[in-house]
């Protein structure tokens, strides 16, 4: 079933979804599963599953010359999803990027999804690869989410690379991009990210999951910009409980995310993360069922391959 047609169903009530990682290479899907069992109590209708790009080292040879090489560390998005739908009978959401594809590649994932049963995919341009200042894209893949959005639909439409193809099948996906309350970190305004933002939603995006926050108020300002601009697409809140002490500067640092002084004034005060751990979580009850109760469609959880926190907080508001 598709993100929007949960969402009709659910007639006015929030729903719960989550997002986990993928296993590091070597790893068994069992810990996938040990992380997702504990929140099926929650009847998630669906669950995200993230896709890591390849990245590349450079290692020294014996004649001194350095030779590029493949590194993969989290693979089996494809298979992940399969196995979730498999096993828990809910939608599993993969993550496609333009970073690491051509419009072939793209093709060819999206034609695996649709084999699969998978109906919606949420589709993301991806983020720099660590030797990259900048996001690079591929030679012959989408340098911005919205190209990508419009060959995903194109699929919906029958539209192939292959333009000679005849009697080609329509794909049916409902498709998902990403927003950012506090702005792309790439982006030179708040405005000028929407402006972008629309044209994804015209290209064909179904829906909006937005980055993690921790201050409501940025995102009910944000839902009030795009609504001004003709966005009338779900808007799903992302939230990801604070867990260590470290957080208060790498998520600012990484994510471009404020955190509200009194958070902050709180996690200093904590002894040590398990206490961190209680802040974050009881910080994120509160935003959830502010959330919930204006009538929010979903609340989507960053568990980034952790569940017990996430737990904490469902069973307090779900």
């Amino acid at each position: 079933m598709k993100v929007t047609e949960h969402i009709k169903k659910a007639t006015g009530n929030t729903l719960f979804s989550f997002e986990i990682l993928p296993p590091l290479k070597g790893q068994h899907i069992n810990s996938i599963f040990e992380n997702i069992d504990p929140l099926m109590e929650f009847k998630p209708p669906f669950i995200d599953v993230t896709y890591h790009r390849e990245e590349y080292v450079f290692k020294e040879q014996e004649n001194g010359l350095l030779k590029k090489q493949v590194v993969k560390k989290r693979p089996g998005t494809v298979g992940i999803c399969a196995a979730i739908q498999n096993k828990y009978k809910v939608d599993a959401i993969p993550h496609i990027l333009c970073g690491g594809f051509t419009k072939e590649d793209t093709e060819n994932f999206l034609i695996d999804l649709d084999f699969l049963g998978i109906q919606n995919v949420m589709a993301l341009r991806g983020d720099a690869v660590k030797n990259e200042t900048y996001f690079r894209p591929e030679k012959e893949g989408h340098e911005y989410a919205n190209g990508l959005v419009k060959q995903i639909w194109a699929m919906n439409e029958g539209i192939y690379l292959d333009e000679e193809l005849e009697n080609s099948s329509k794909t049916n996906f409902c498709i998902g991009v990403a927003a950012y309350p506090e702005k792309h970190m790439e982006a030179p305004s708040l405005d000028s990210d929407i402006h972008f933002l629309k044209k994804k939603i015209k290209n064909g995006a179904e829906y909006i999951v937005t980055q993690m926050f921790y201050d409501n108020k940025k995102y009910f300002d944000f839902v009030s910009k795009c609504r001004k601009e003709g966005i009338t697409v779900p808007i799903i809140p992302g939230l990801k409980p604070i867990a260590t002490k470290k957080q208060l500067n790498l998520i600012p640092h990484r994510f471009h995310v404020d955190l509200p002084e009194e958070l902050i004034l709180e996690v200093i005060k904590c002894k040590d993360n398990e206490h961190v751990r209680q802040v974050g979580i009881e910080w994120c009850i509160s935003q959830s069922k502010e959330l919930q109760q204006a009538g929010i469609p979903v609340l989507h959880y960053y568990s980034m391959g952790k569940s017990e926190n996430i737990k904490a907080i469902a069973s307090k508001v779900f």
